[in-house]
């Protein structure tokens, strides 16, 4: 007999009919391989208890503070430690329990979710002269160069932005973005570019907006995640996907002492809020984005990263775009030109928790990397 411990990213699922297992087996063994850490904010010491008692039953655990069991604290927080099936199981039990745990199991099957193993590369282009990153600025027939080498490298949308939003930027009058925009919109129209692969404008600007949809654009990136009802409207008139973003206050005083008491949670309840107003504009494709260095620190952003899965219970494709951001330099001093590699493990980890859409300036290196990681997750 011999022995060798698998890694825990292997695709199981091969594993399983590799060995023979029956497809209801291996379904059922698919569910009980995954470990989920889930934390429980505010849940009430009576609701602790009956929960860690309800997870040993099923072999689950509840990691509570030591004075949970004689309700000293009205309320606790605490962390469940469950698989796929346990957490199924939990949210049948805790269904006709009290002291909210009926709410918590409503909750709790969202987390029961199965990350894409695909992904989507979004190339950056900008039209503005003060964009952070030198390598990202072009115009004319250099842009449409540009954008074409990044699709022949692997990019399956083109992210369009005409306005600075780097920390300390100011906004431009909505005239002044379109002039920046409209050549590029332009060229891209004239040779059907969006044949190719799919188009984002980075605007807030409804005018910009309207004009790029109405040329084969289809996806709304907006950092102020429809705060302007105008760009509600007009993102649903033309059925464009949007990118809600999470931002703490605007690009002027964003990174002015930026404060949470819980990152995670704050940054949910906002999503939970726009993904409401986008429906409620009869918009339903939606994708969600952090907001990586949009009013946070180092210490917020790589919580985010960490921890990136959990905004999967949305149900939404999950965005992120960290290239050659600041993050990297505060964690070691690094020059913008030198932030490739920063750049490639942020985003391997943030694919690795769930995000399948990165948005880069480097094309190449990022698509080279993604296949190579997914090409190891496959592996069995």
């Amino acid at each position: 007999m011999k022995l060798y411990k698998l890694n825990s990213n292997s695709d199981v699922k091969s594993l399983f009919q590799n060995l023979g297992v029956t497809k209801e087996g291996s379904a059922i063994l698919e569910q009980k391989s995954h470990l989920n850490f889930i934390y429980i904010k505010d849940l009430k010491s009576p609701a602790a208890n009956i929960l860690k008692q309800d997870a040993l039953s099923i072999g689950a655990d509840l990691a509570v503070p030591k004075e949970t069991i004689t309700c000293k604290n009205p309320l606790v927080d605490a962390i469940l430690i469950a698989n796929d099936k346990q957490l199924k199981e939990l949210a049948r039990k805790e269904k006709v329990q009290p002291f909210g745990l009926k709410e918590f199991a409503a909750h709790l099957n969202e987390f029961v979710v199965n990350p894409q193993d695909d992904f989507h590369v979004m190339g950056i282009i900008n039209t503005n002269e003060d964009s952070f990153f030198q390598g990202s600025r072009f115009s004319g027939e250099n842009a449409l160069k540009h954008i074409e080498t990044m699709i022949d490298e692997g990019a399956s949308i083109i992210d369009l932005g005409g306005v600075s939003s780097r920390p300390g930027s100011l906004g431009v009058s909505d005239f002044e973005e379109l002039a920046r925009v409209k050549p590029i919109i332009d060229l891209i129209y004239e040779h059907k570019l969006f044949d190719k692969a799919l188009f984002s404008l980075d605007s807030y600007s409804p005018v910009s907006l309207e004009y790029a949809l109405q040329r084969g654009f289809s996806i709304v990136n907006d950092i102020t995640a429809l705060a302007n009802d105008d760009v509600a409207r007009v993102a649903a008139k033309y059925d464009a996907t949007v990118v809600l973003m999470h931002m703490q206050g605007d690009p002027q005083s964003m990174q002015q002492e930026p404060f949470y008491e819980n990152v995670l949670l704050e940054v949910d309840a906002f999503f939970e809020e726009r993904i409401a107003k986008a429906k409620s504009f009869g918009i339903n494709k939606i994708i969600l984005d952090v907001g990586i260095g949009f009013g946070k620190s180092l210490e917020h952003n790589l919580k985010l990263l960490k921890h990136h899965e959990h905004f999967l219970h949305f149900g939404y494709p999950l965005l992120v775009g960290a290239s050659r951001k600041s993050m990297i330099d505060k964690i070691i001093p690094t020059p913008i030109p030198e932030r490739l590699a920063g750049s490639l493990a942020l985003h391997l980890k943030a694919y690795e928790h769930g995000a399948t859409i990165l948005r880069v300036h480097d094309v190449k290196a990022h698509v080279q990397a993604l296949s190579v990681l997914r090409a190891l997750n496959l592996t069995i």
